[in-house]
């Protein structure tokens, strides 16, 4: 029988130690750097300055994902609460990103160290190219000694290509630096088997696999000033250990105690090998851009075969879409798949489906037998 998360005590040194990590990924919301009224707090933000800056003394790498931009805006624009129209959300960041920064460049400055603002939208890990201009990016500032500053370009982002939270980003952007382990601040100490302030509610000490959270009661509040809530955390956490990179979440004034290696906040364990960053953008960052049904003997090849998606197993295009652009692949049932980068457009896959490859050379000449989807350019969603 599969062993609850609740029931897992295991020592942490035993697992990996969080105090050894060369380049950590510490990502702090609203909520954690706000006052009651939902203004920021200078106090709270350079006591978090402190704790990574001694980090940095003893030889380690800290970037920072940090929210605020907002709430620092709030008491400058005289708005009583964070706005919900996206104008004057985007207007307030703007002013509100000035603001956070220059707090944390005189905090970081205090102790010899200089920032870097880096301002990401979704577009920056869902382009192939953007994905990479920000590794060279930020593994530079690294390079250089500086500590990377990385938020939401709230001012510019739009619905449909936003994060909606900075807790998915930082998972993304522990992969693109190649972190050795990312910490997750939050307003509570731990993940519990059910709302901390409920009788019999315990702390979960380890995740082996975010899959036993499932029947767990996990909360999706927001707060006054932040987006996220602990559901959007452990899908980051999913996101990050899935990938290979060890998480610890915990609550802000316990992070000294999680970079040192303490028995802290709840630890998930790494699922496997890291993955490559083609994958994680694929199966985490890619918006995709249209569909591709197959038959079942298709769904059989790529799942349990491993192999391509070729013209032969497909029976249906859905949406717009051109050559290298990544889509969802969905079986006869509609239940996606998989996604991958597809090699042909909507307009020339009809005149392809369930056409084999011989067909396709005797019809459209050689070179134009290339399967629909290459293993290499391709994740599964389901197995």
């Amino acid at each position: 029988m599969t062993q609850s998360p609740a029931a897992r005590v295991l020592d942490r040194a035993a697992l990996a130690d969080v105090s050894l990590a060369r380049r950590v990924v510490v990502k702090i919301g609203s909520s954690s750097l706000t006052d009651a009224e939902g203004h920021l707090d200078v106090a709270r933000l350079t006591a978090l300055v402190n704790t990574l800056a001694a980090r940095r003394a003893a030889g380690g790498e800290v970037v920072l994902v940090s929210s605020g931009a907002i709430a620092a805006a709030l008491p400058v624009l005289k708005l009583p609460k964070r706005p919900k129209d996206l104008a004057t959300q985007q207007a307030a960041a703007s002013v509100g990103q000035g603001l956070l920064v220059a707090h944390y460049t005189r905090a970081f400055a205090a102790h010899g160290l200089r920032v870097g603002q880096v301002l990401l939208t979704a577009e920056d890990v869902i382009r192939r190219g953007h994905y990479r201009n920000a590794h060279r990016s930020l593994t530079r500032q690294l390079e250089l000694g500086v500590v990377p500053v990385i938020n939401e370009n709230d001012a510019v982002a739009t619905r449909e290509i936003r994060f909606g939270d900075n807790d998915r980003l930082a998972a993304l952007v522990s992969h693109l630096v190649h972190a050795d382990a990312m910490v997750l601040l939050t307003d509570v100490d731990a993940l519990y088997t059910a709302p901390p302030t409920r009788p019999g509610s315990r702390r979960i000490a380890v995740v082996d696999d975010v899959d036993q959270l499932a029947e767990l009661e996990i909360t999706a509040s927001g707060t006054h000033v932040g987006t996220g809530g602990m559901v959007t955390k452990v899908d980051a956490a999913s996101i990050a250990s899935g990938a290979g990179v060890p998480v610890v979440l915990t609550r802000a004034d316990t992070l000294g105690a999680a970079l040192a290696g303490e028995d802290v906040g709840t630890w998930f364990s790494p699922a496997g090998k890291r993955v490559t960053s083609r994958r994680l953008w694929l199966a985490h960052a890619a918006d995709t851009r249209g569909r591709v049904v197959v038959d079942d003997g298709a769904v059989r090849a790529i799942t349990h075969g491993k192999k391509s998606l070729l013209a032969a197993g497909a029976v249906a295009v859905e949406g717009t879409f051109e050559a290298g652009d990544p889509i969802e692949i969905a079986g006869p049932d509609g239940a996606v798949v998989g996604r991958g980068i597809v090699s042909y457009s909507s307009d020339e896959l009809p005149a392809r489906l369930g056409r084999s490859s011989a067909e396709l050379r005797e019809r459209f000449g050689d070179g134009n037998d290339r399967e629909l989807v290459h293993r290499d350019d391709m994740v599964l969603t389901r197995r």
